[in-house]
């Protein structure tokens, strides 16, 4: 079925790859069934039509959406779903207290971070998939603004603004026992400097977080 959004989505061979936290010097490997990711960063243009909202700071059609918390990522994901045609991936409380991810849907969601550093690497082991200036937004030549989206050379497999431009929220809890319920958070952004815009790099925060420089990008299981 195709979407009737138009939203462009790219199929992710699987894979196996290997995460690191340098915070306790933890890597873990994670094996991946094939999925779709988006081509591009949900655009302002698209977060308003499939809600009405407008919620980010600077305004342009074709500019990321900002300024959402991760639950705001989580609601659009299944309202974009239920646009398409497909099954919302998410159970969502009223009160933003519970979640729950049905594996067999075929609607939109968050991508996990494995599936986020799978994609963002493109068959690449380096920090980075190419020339940063090439590729990425970041402090040293965003001019200390957020841009349209695919200014920049993509990846190998046709992925635009992995790396700088606005943070992507992910799926993951980053560490139930010290931070609790905050979620991963991947690629930099537009006021990073260059050692945050890199593919093995994490961040995190609460589900609730807001700011200019923390938007999304929607995957799908290929159920």
């Amino acid at each position: 079925m195709e979407p009737i959004t138009g939203i462009e989505m790219i199929a992710i061979p699987p894979g196996l790859v290997t995460l690191s936290d340098r915070r306790t010097q933890r890597s873990w490997s994670v094996e991946l069934a094939p999925y779709q990711l988006g081509a591009f960063p949900v655009t302002q243009a698209l977060y308003t039509q499939i809600t009405g909202q407008g919620p980010s700071t600077s305004q342009g059609d074709q500019l990321p959406v900002e300024s959402v918390s991760w639950w705001d990522a989580a609601r659009f994901c299944n309202a974009l779903s239920q646009q398409d045609g497909f099954t919302p991936a998410y159970q969502l409380r009223a009160d933003d207290e519970g979640v729950e991810w049905d594996a067999s849907a075929d609607g939109y969601r968050l991508p996990t971070e494995a599936e986020w550093e799978h994609a963002c690497r493109a068959g690449t082991a380096g920090p980075r998939y190419g020339e940063l200036d090439d590729i990425a937004w970041y402090r040293g030549n965003s001019h200390g603004r957020i841009h349209d989206v695919g200014g920049k050379r993509p990846n190998a497999w046709g992925l635009h603004d992995m790396l700088g431009n606005v943070w992507d929220w992910c799926w993951d809890v980053y560490d139930a026992e010290v931070y609790g319920t905050y979620r991963v958070l991947r690629g930099g952004g537009w006021f990073d400097e260059h050692w945050s815009c890199r593919a093995s790099a994490r961040r995190r925060s609460h589900p609730t977080f807001q700011v200019d420089d923390v938007g999304f990008r929607v995957a799908r299981s290929l159920v």
